[in-house]
């Protein structure tokens, strides 16, 4: 090696620095830290000087050793001096015998006995020598792989019970087997440091009392397996009705797996992974992993067990249960609060929320109407029922039969089944577009429409149940009978982001907006698209139910102890605010109007309670795979799935008839009748009740057909109605009148309907939406068409100018002397200005409407008249008006005559008169 090389040099620097170690010579008058014992004597006061002098990295490293080194010496005094403490009031070693010990009971509001955890339990003691090879290394491998070779504890124990009390705040250390033994069988309850000191110590002194093979056939018979059986004899009655020494590599594996936890691993349990996968297969083979690693099978063994684990056939439980999805379920729930040893005989008494009587009838009536639809392949069904108010679950079927064995029965489809909704999602997407301005009666077209695909060759094109469009509806109409295709553009409209964040806070922990959900869901999310479990479902309805507020599903009433101490007990707690107490007034008013639901459903389904405050909402999956009716009132609210387990499709279901809704309706109306009527929805004061056109969704007009609604006043929209509308004409021609031809009252009017909407995901100008509704028009009736196709042309020339001088009026007197002028003009044309002329004299100029000002004139009499000048130069004369002011008269009166001087007259003379000639005499015919 060079000397020059950077290693070599590396080297001397080291040797260098190891050869210096010293520790500076600090005293404190009699200490000194090269004697680190010296504080014993110490006196006198400390000095730092030549400490700062001698300070630099090496003397840091030493220090923190030295630190360290008594940091270590003080934790295993420490730990020697406590396992001291707690020895000196161990319980006997001998005392690892079965004890009797504490049930535990789960039972229904009323106090009725659903399950007793301990009170029937079985057992079946066995000898060592009765327990297979496979049994024996396979609970070896998964629990303790050392166990033939430590003392009874793990050495690094204390370390990891440190370790876990730090990080996770609580006392968990790897256990041994004999450690287990010691928990289950000698030991109490009390989850504390001095009871793990005992164990350790107690296992121990059990290592040296009795041999290996004494220690494993005590904790075969002692450690719990679930399903009530204690030990491995029992368990293998229980779970293959076998004698122990029968069981193969299989069942052994199956059963070493369970002691860890029991009501998770038990086949009886249904518990499955997120992929859906049993969790006592996952268990299993995790088991049969082991034991090929510690060489106890081969890889082929591994292979053969693995191959037979999807068929392995269990014996139906003999454990008298009430509710047992629903136990099960609690059971979980307890494990969750208290260790699974604890719960197995902690002696509690659970007082669940479950209404057993109402719990039988629900699973009575899912068997029953299950089996009248057999023949469509219709295999199962699952019920949740609960109090919208406080999240308590009244009634939790999981599946028809618990104890089934054609279709996995033990499978809880309410808590565990992850189903598409179908159609019942739809209520999320209309809130938000209430919450977005819309009102219930909001038109939407109801046409043929592409929406943005996966692929931009492969459109999204929905179609309706029905399979038909049904052209403008109402938001209400449209949620009522439960149409397609404006519940998409409803969504396009309010965004897939928000209406997951809206499901997610409302109670679908499955349609969180991650970004994985945000990524993988589209359009067709609102159409049933994104998994969710029945239990979420029904627990985010509840928000509709009860004004707005989410409720967490609640199963757990009270928990006392043997002595009646309460160590758990359920408070009713607000909960958080997902929805205005409008918003939930309006889904409700909608989802229990029996009208709205006529397009899609008959006047007389499963679903109409005769005007009742009952809203209800069904879904179907377009593969026929899942079908849902969730509905609801102030005081219960009822979610029912129908389907197969193994997610085949049914040959026929209909909504609002069969299926789901029949199990439905029998149970709501159970409800009502006992105890839980269906109160009216509380209206909020903000709300209005209103008449609308019947097609538009705008205040009533015109004398156009109209219906009540119930709004919030401010997202009513006002008049005039853009939608549904008469338009003035001009006469003859079919075409739209100008305002100059509306000014001068030379119209017809007549009725349109206008669709237009607004494509948010237009593109290149291209507006699908508007292509859909003109696609639709098409193919009605000719006769039909024109209503929906307003003209847009006008018609008549754009070169006319009308202007009349409204006010003041003609030939009219006023009394004031200042009058308002007001004047009106229009043209097709832009108006520059509109000047007014009084007595020939312009008075005023008005650039902009309203063309309206007022001018003070003198008592008198006056002409007045208005022009309207067009920015091209064109112009027009308004009428003249004739008016007086300060009450003088508009008209002057005529003159009066010039009297003319009568003659006096001059004398007449008398004249001589004329003698009368004799008449001729007429001739006869």
């Amino acid at each position: 090696m060079s000397r020059r090389s950077p290693l070599f040099m590396m080297k001397r620097s080291m040797k260098n620095a190891m050869q210096s170690f010293r520790l500076p010579r600090v005293r404190f008058r009699g200490f000194s830290l090269s004697n680190p014992f010296s504080f014993l004597f110490f006196r006198g006061k400390f000095s730092f000087s030549h400490l700062r002098k001698s300070w630099n990295w090496i003397t840091f490293l030493r220090l923190t050793a030295l630190v360290f080194l008594f940091g270590t010496i003080a934790t295993v005094v420490i730990f020697f001096i406590a396992l001291a403490w707690v020895a000196k009031d161990l319980p006997d070693p001998n005392a690892i015998v079965r004890r009797s010990g504490f049930s535990t009971k789960i039972v229904d509001r009323n106090g009725t006995l659903l399950y007793d955890l301990y009170d029937e339990s079985r057992r079946t003691p066995v000898k060592i020598e009765q327990v297979p090879d496979y049994l024996k290394q396979a609970t070896v491998a998964i629990e303790d792989k050392d166990f033939y070779k430590h003392t009874g504890i793990d050495p690094l124990t204390p370390f990891r019970m440190v370790w876990t009390l730090v990080t996770r705040g609580k006392l968990i250390g790897g256990s041994t087997l004999t450690q287990q033994l010691v928990k289950t069988a000698v030991l109490t309850n009390e989850y504390s440091l001095t009871r793990k000191f005992k164990q350790m110590l107690l296992s121990i002194q059990i290592e040296r009392k009795f041999t290996k093979d004494q220690i494993l056939q005590m904790y075969l018979n002692e450690v719990p397996y679930g399903s009530n059986s204690m030990g491995v004899g029992a368990a293998a009655e229980v779970y293959f009705n076998k004698r122990v020494e029968d069981l193969t590599l299989l069942e052994s594996a199956i059963l070493a797996g369970l002691p860890q936890r029991p009501s998770a691993y038990s086949p009886y349990g249904g518990k499955v992974d997120e992929e859906g996968t049993p969790l006592w297969q996952m268990r299993t083979r995790g088991v049969l992993r082991r034991m090929k690693e510690d060489g106890y099978i081969s890889e082929e063994l591994e292979s053969q067990a693995l191959a037979e684990l999807p068929n392995v056939q269990f014996n139906k439980t003999g454990v008298a249960i009430r509710a047992p999805h629903f136990v099960f379920y609690v059971k979980d729930q307890l494990e969750q609060m208290y260790e699974p040893e604890i719960v197995e005989r902690g002696g509690f008494t659970v007082t669940t929320s479950l209404d057993l009587p109402f719990q039988d009838i629900a699973q009575q009536t899912v068997a029953e109407e299950i089996a009248k639809v057999e023949k469509y392949n219709i295999t199962n069904g699952s019920v949740v029922v609960m109090e919208p108010s406080s999240g308590e679950i009244l009634a939790m079927v999981g599946s028809k039969d618990y104890f089934a064995k054609d279709y996995d029965g033990q499978f809880n489809v309410a808590v565990n089944g992850l189903r598409q909704p179908g159609s019942s999602i739809k209520p999320v997407t209309y809130l938000l577009a209430l919450r977005k301005g819309m009102t219930p009666a909001t038109m939407i077209a109801d046409t043929p429409t592409k929406f943005p695909g996966a692929r931009v060759s492969e459109p999204y094109e929905p179609r309706n149940y029905d399979g038909q469009f049904h052209g403008p509806v109402s938001l209400r109409s449209a949620l009522g009978s439960s149409l397609n295709i404006p519940a998409v553009k409803l969504l396009g409209m309010v965004g897939v982001e928000n209406m997951l964040k809206q499901a997610y806070d409302m109670g679908f922990v499955t349609l969180e907006p991650t970004s994985e959900n945000k990524t993988r869901f589209g359009l067709s999310v609102t159409l049933g698209g994104g998994e969710v479990h029945l239990l979420d479902s029904v627990t985010a309805y509840s928000s509709f139910a009860n004004g707005g507020t989410r409720v967490e599903p609640v199963s757990i009433l009270k928990i006392t102890d043997r002595d009646g101490k309460t160590l758990y007990e359920h408070r009713k707690s607000q909960g958080k605010r997902v929805m205005t107490e409008e918003e939930s007034y309006l889904i409700n008013h909608i989802l229990s109007d029996n009208s709205a639901r006529l397009i899609s459903f008959t006047a007389n389904s499963q679903l109409n309670y005769g005007g009742k405050a009952v809203a209800v909402k069904t879904g179907t999956t377009n593969n026929r795979k899942d079908n849902w009716t969730i509905g609801w009132t102030r005081n219960a609210i009822v979610g029912v799935w129908v389907g197969n387990n193994d997610n085949t499709s049914m040959t026929n279901v209909a909504s609002g008839i069969t299926g789901a809704s029949p199990i439905w309706k029998k149970l709501t109306d159970y409800l009502i009748k006992n105890g839980r009527p269906a109160d009216d929805w509380p209206v909020p004061s903000t709300i209005q009740a209103v008449k609308v056109d019947a097609v538009s969704g705008y205040p009533a007009h015109d004398g156009f057909p109209e219906r009540d609604e119930v709004v919030l006043p401010a997202t009513l929209p006002s008049l005039p109605d853009l939608i549904h509308t008469k338009l003035k004409l001009c006469r003859g021609e079919g075409k739209l009148a100008t305002e100059v031809d509306i000014q001068k009252g030379e119209y017809d009017e007549k009725e349109y309907t206008v669709m237009r909407e607004l494509d948010p995901f237009m593109k290149d100008g291209i507006n699908l939406w508007q292509q859909g509704i003109d696609e639709w028009i098409g193919s009605q009736p000719a006769d039909q068409q024109e209503k929906y196709r307003p003209p847009t042309e006008l018609c008549g020339s754009k070169d006319d100018v009308y202007v009349r001088l409204k006010y003041p009026e003609d030939h009219h007197d006023y009394p004031e002397t200042s009058l308002v002028f007001e004047v009106e003009a229009a043209s097709e044309n832009a108006i520059d200005r509109v000047e007014i002329f009084v007595n020939g004299s312009l008075k005023e100029t008005l650039k902009s409407k309203p063309y309206k000002t007022t001018i003070a004139l003198s008592k008198g009499r006056y002409t007045a008249y208005a022009k309207a000048f067009l920015t091209d130069g064109k112009e027009g004369k308004s009428n003249e008006t004739k008016f007086g002011t300060g009450n003088e008269h508009w008209e002057e009166p005529p003159p009066s005559p010039t009297p003319t001087p009568t003659p006096t007259p001059s004398p007449t003379p008398t004249q001589t008169p004329t003698p009368t000639p004799t008449p001729t005499p007429t001739s006869s015919p």
